[in-house]
C-alpha cells in the first residue's frame, strides 16, 4: 500500500489578516503623527506644545484605529456569518441541489462532469458546510474576519509607529525640528515598507517607495498649512 508523504508548506497568505492591519497601523502612526508634529511646529509652536500635540495624536489615533478596524472587520464578519447561515439552510433543505452547485464550480475549474460530481459528493460527505464556505463563498480559516485581532494589531502598531516621530522631538533642536522629524519619519517609512514587503513576499523597493512618497506628500501639505495658519495668527 502506497503511503502519501505530505510536505508541510507555510504560505504567506496565512499572514494576510494581521499583516494588513499591522502595516496600515504603523504607517498611519508614522504619517499622521509626523504630519501633525510638522504642521504644529511650522506654526511656530514651542517644542513642549509640539510634544503635547503629538502625544495627544498618538492616543487619539490608536483608539481611532482600533475602533475603525473593529467596526469594519466586524461588518465583514457579519456578512460572512450571514452567508454561512444561508448555506446551512440550503444544505438542510435541498442537499442534492447543493451537490450540483458545488460540482458546477469544479467543472468551471476544469474537471469533467463525472469527476466533479464525485469530488463534490466526497467533500460534502466530509464537511458539506466547509466545502461550500471555501469553494462557493471563498471563506476559509486563513481569510476569515477576526475583528479583535485586527483592532489590537492596529492600535499597537499605530502606537509604535507614532512613537518614532515623537522620540525625534526629544533629541532634535527646536530650530530644525520639522526637518529632523520629516527626515527621520521618511527613513522609518522606508524601513516599514521593506519589513512589510519582506513579510508578505513582495518587492522591497516598490513597497518602500510607495509608503515614502505618500508620507512625504502628507507631511509637505501639513507643513504648508501649518505655516499659513501660523502666519495668519
Amino acid at each position: 500500500m502506497t503511503r502519501l508523504h505530505i510536505h508541510p508548506e507555510r504560505h504567506l497568505v496565512a499572514r494576510i489578516g494581521w499583516l494588513r492591519a499591522a502595516v496600515m497601523g504603523a504607517n498611519d502612526g508614522i504619517v499622521s503623527t509626523a504630519s501633525l508634529i510638522i504642521g504644529v511646529a511650522a506654526a511656530s509652536a514651542q517644542s513642549a506644545d509640539v510634544l503635547i500635540a503629538g502625544t495627544a495624536g498618538l492616543v487619539a489615533g490608536a483608539m481611532s484605529m482600533a475602533a475603525g478596524e473593529y467596526v469594519s472587520v466586524s461588518s465583514q464578519q457579519d456578512t460572512e456569518n450571514a452567508d454561512i447561515a444561508r448555506e446551512r439552510s440550503e444544505l438542510a433543505n435541498d442537499a442534492d441541489a447543493e451537490i450540483e452547485e458545488l460540482a458546477g464550480i469544479y467543472m468551471g475549474r476544469g474537471l469533467d462532469a463525472a469527476t466533479a460530481d464525485v469530488v463534490a459528493r466526497q467533500l460534502m460527505a466530509h464537511d458539506a458546510l466547509g466545502a461550500h464556505a471555501r469553494d462557493e463563498l471563498g471563506i476559509s480559516s486563513v481569510t476569515t474576519a477576526r475583528p479583535v485581532q485586527a483592532a489590537l494589531t492596529s492600535a499597537a502598531t499605530f502606537s509604535m509607529g507614532a512613537a518614532l516621530p515623537l522620540a525625534t522631538i526629544v533629541v532634535a533642536p527646536h530650530e530644525s525640528l520639522s526637518i529632523a522629524v520629516a527626515v527621520a519619519s521618511l527613513v522609518f517609512l522606508a524601513l516599514l515598507g521593506a519589513i512589510g514587503a519582506r513579510a508578505g513576499g513582495a518587492s522591497i523597493w516598490r513597497a518602500s517607495a510607495r509608503v515614502t512618497v505618500w508620507g512625504a506628500i502628507a507631511m509637505g501639505l501639513t507643513a504648508g498649512i501649518g505655516r499659513m495658519v501660523g502666519a495668519a495668527l
